[in-house]
């Protein structure tokens, strides 16, 4: 059985990208993260213990996203993933990286990237 967290929508301001404006002005990124997990003991006891803290992993996630900056969203979208896969109760994590003020010329609703990675 999996079960899944997701946290939808958190917005960091981060300086990703291949461009010098986008490492000096920044931008925001808005990230996805569903965690594939057994959540049954946390059900069972009713503990914060036995489970994902999701406040915690989204303070964890803005960290990465405001930290140092990469070139890549495909490269940050990693870094997220191993964040989420370092609690051992998570067996895989889906990362949506979301950068809505990508520079492009045209008019354009959104850029992502997802991947999905499983515990080792």
């Amino acid at each position: 059985m999996t079960d899944r967290l997701t946290i939808h929508g958190l917005r960091v301001h981060g300086k990703h990208g291949v461009f010098e404006h986008e490492r000096r002005d920044g931008q925001e990124f808005v990230i996805d993260a569903t965690l594939e997990l057994d959540t049954r003991w946390a059900a069972a006891s009713d503990e914060l213990t036995d489970a994902v803290d999701y406040g915690v992993l989204a303070q964890r996630l803005a960290d990465v996203v405001g930290g140092e900056p990469v070139a890549l969203i495909e490269r940050l979208a990693q870094m997220l993933a191993d964040v989420c896969l370092t609690d051992p109760r998570v067996a895989a994590a889906v990362v949506t990286v979301h950068k809505p003020q990508a520079p492009i010329p045209l008019p354009f609703g959104d850029v992502s990237v997802t991947i999905r990675r499983e515990r080792a």
